[in-house]
This record gives structure tokens, sequence and C-alpha cells, in this order.
């Protein structure tokens, strides 16, 4: 992924890469038995689930709550890394299998790890995401890591920075793993690094996740896209899936330890095909792909100023 967040991503390369045409079919997957179980609105909370206004349940018993599930969380992410290290590791000489490894990896931390924290989620347009193609994510939460790795599937990789193996555990994990990363120490080695990423894209019959904001947003709103993900779709003429991440910076928000129980939906938007996209447009495409996401996003999580945001991509590197 470009930007902080460097984990395990993850991809279907198998018959569910097959031709068929994804369908429009009006199908929510809720996590928590939601559709079973009526959603009680929160003392102390106002209508609506994205409001970035919305007052928290700030009580002692909450942050008691809070900070165990964290607890549980890391240490249910501790065992689970160093499980699947010990795998990779013996996985050494067969590098794809690894790849589905992490995925595997991925799909059961991911999950288990959102189960713990009980947020309610509401998934749309699950049909999409089985489609071989490069996933694009806006990032403002530390739980948008745990749901790509979740719902991402099969046969994806990562691309992060590449100082990301120096993370304890989790670092190593992603290099064995075989995802991609990126050299950012300068313009020519962040595209060479493209480059490189879409060759192993093609070569290997892969699909790939990243954030192309190329950071994690502080406030929530959706941050100006960088380029690398429109390079990579002109060579590798891989399609794009928007992945729209909604209400997750209210549920663990940036400077908090505190998770509270927000409602939260992820977006599955129609695949983009980028077959005849051209290199001359690049910013085009970048703003094209950037005001999907403004569209999809409720109004806190919009840029304070669209017009501003938009003209900044042009100028932004990768």
């Amino acid at each position: 992924m470009e930007g902080s967040a460097g984990h395990s991503y993850l991809m279907n390369i198998d018959a569910s890469f097959g031709s068929r045409r994804p369908r429009r079919v009006e199908e929510l997957k809720w996590m928590n038995d939601t559709e079973r179980r009526p959603t009680v609105p929160l003392p102390g909370r106002t209508g609506g689930t994205c409001g970035a206004n919305s007052s928290d349940d700030d009580g002692e018993a909450a942050a008691i709550v809070s900070w165990v599930r964290i607890v549980v969380c890391f240490a249910t992410m501790t065992v689970t890394t160093t499980v699947w290290a010990v795998v990779m590791v013996v996985l050494i000489l067969w590098p794809y299998e690894r790849i589905r490894q992490g995925n595997v990896y991925g799909h059961v931390t991911g999950r288990m790890l959102m189960w713990i924290l009980g947020n309610p989620i509401k998934i749309e347009g699950l049909e999409f995401s089985n489609t071989k193609a490069i996933y694009v994510c806006n990032h403002a939460s530390p739980l948008d890591i745990f749901l790509v790795m979740w719902l991402t599937p099969t046969g994806t990789v990562g691309i992060a920075k590449k100082e990301i193996v120096w993370y304890p555990l989790f670092g190593q994990l992603y290099v064995l793993a075989n995802h991609l990363r990126i050299d950012r120490s300068k313009p020519s080695a962040a595209i060479e690094s493209m480059k490189e990423a879409a060759r192993a894209l093609v070569e290997n019959n892969l699909s790939l996740i990243i954030f192309p904001e190329g950071t994690r947003s502080k406030t929530g709103r959706l941050l100006p896209f960088k380029k690398g993900f429109v390079h990579i779709a002109l060579q590798s003429k891989l399609p794009i899936v928007p992945m729209v991440l909604i209400n997750t910076h209210n549920a663990w928000r940036n400077d908090s330890l505190r998770v509270r129980p927000s409602r939260l939906t992820v977006k599955f938007l129609p695949p983009i095909e980028t077959d005849d996209w051209s290199p001359d447009k690049v910013d085009e495409h970048v703003r094209m792909v950037h005001r999907l996401f403004v569209d999809q996003l409720p109004e806190p999580q919009r840029p304070v100023s669209e017009g501003n945001d938009l003209g900044r991509i042009s100028n932004k590197s990768q």
C-alpha cells in the first residue's frame, strides 16, 4: 500500500477470477447478527451513522470495555502473526503459496479483530470484491487495515513503504508473505517501484490493494490522491475497484486508544475498466476516481474544499 499502512492484504486468484461479469444486486452483508437483532440507539448519540459531531459514550464502563477489547485484539494478532510467520518460513521456497497463506492470515485475523471490537458492519457491492483488480481504499483509521485484511479476497498483494520490514513481527510477516514494497526516497525510485509492482501483478496474475491518499487522514476527510495507482493500472491494464470505508474515523480516532461502537459501512463500487486509459490523461483519471469517493462519502468525510483538493491531485507525484 501507498502510505503508512502496510499490512497483509488479499485477493482471489482461482475460479472467482473467471470472466463472469459482476451483477448488481442489492445484497447486504451484516456482521454481529444485525439482521436479527434490532439496533438500539446508544445513550447520548444522535441519529445517523456517520456524523462527525455525534457524541460518544465516554462513561468509565465503556472505556474499560474498549481497553479490554483492544488488549484482546493485540494479543490475538500477536498469536496469529507468530503462527503464520512460522508457516511462511516453512513455505520459503514457494512464493505464491506464501502469498496465499498471507491472505488466509488476513482473512482470519481481520475477521477476528472486527468481531472482538464489536462494531456492526454493513457491506454493499460484495459481488464486486471477486474481481481481479486494483482495489483503492480511503484511509482514516486503524480499523481500515483490519477491514481490508478481512474483505479483500485471496490472491491480492499489498504495497507498502519499504521501511515496513522494521515493524515488529508484522513487518517480517509482510515481507515473508511476498507483498510489495515501494521506495519513496525520491520520485525516480518511486516510479521504478511502481513499474516493478505492475510487472509482478501481471506475471503472477495477482491483484493489488492500495491506499491512494498515501497516508492516513487525521480528520477522516478524504485527502488528495497520489498517482501511483493510475500508473500501475496503465501498465497492468487491471480494472480499478473503489472500496469506500465510511465512519471508521469515528469508531477509532487517530488521537485515541478508544474504540467506539459506531456502525461502519464498506462499499465496493463496480469495476472501472482501464483498457482505454491514456498516459497523457493521468491527472484526469486520478480526479475521476477521487470524485467517485467524494460522491459516496457522507459530508463529514468529504474534503473541506473539493475544488482545492481536486486541483492538488494533478500536482501529486508518486
